[in-house]
């Protein structure tokens, strides 16, 4: 079922757009901070792209196959440095998804009563917490010239709920099983 209020499709839409740019970038930056000798800060970026890469899917599927134009402007940094300011771009970007732009589309959603855009911009926000968090551990390493530490990145293919080390037993956002969650 497709969503029934404008306001509500164009969030997704932008959302989806923002979420699909901060995917493709996350990959960039990953392969410039492989090339500067961080592989973990690289798998770090690459397993958080897929997180928005289930981000982006979840939004779109939401749209429910609604055809038509859209404007998507999505307001992260476009380009690419050293690994430490890249992870600047990226704790600004998922600052700005946490403080401002998914409460705002939570919050409308609630609003016009569509249940399906709540559920995936609660998702995304939950996720985006932690994102913010995790890059910037790795960029106080970076800042350091060493690489963050840790064994494996999970990520729920479900919600994009992302930890380091040990998928829980259970999602706590979406209540995935451990076995579900992708490992990099």
């Amino acid at each position: 079922m497709a969503v029934k209020n404008a306001m509500t499709a164009d969030f997704l839409r932008s959302a989806y757009g923002g979420e699909s740019m901060a995917h493709m970038r996350y990959l960039q930056w990953g392969n410039a901070a492989q090339k500067e000798g961080f592989p973990n800060i690289a798998r770090l970026f690459e397993a958080i792209a897929y997180a928005e890469q289930v981000h982006a899917h979840n939004h779109f599927a939401e749209i429910g196959g609604d055809v038509g134009d859209a404007t998507v402007t999505a307001g992260a940094v476009f380009g690419l440095k050293g690994t430490v300011e890249n992870l600047q771009g990226a704790i600004n970007g998922e600052l700005h998804e946490v403080e401002q732009m998914y409460p705002v589309y939570y919050n409308a959603a609630e609003l016009q009563s569509e249940k399906g855009a709540m559920r995936t911009f609660r998702f995304a926000l939950e996720a985006e917490k932690i994102h913010a968090d995790l890059f910037k551990k790795a960029q106080d390493c970076a800042k350091e010239n060493r690489d963050i530490e840790f064994k494996s990145v999970y990520i729920c293919p479900i919600c994009g709920h992302t930890v380091l080390d040990e998928a829980p037993d259970k999602c706590p956002v979406c209540g995935t099983r451990k076995e579900l969650y992708k490992s990099f």
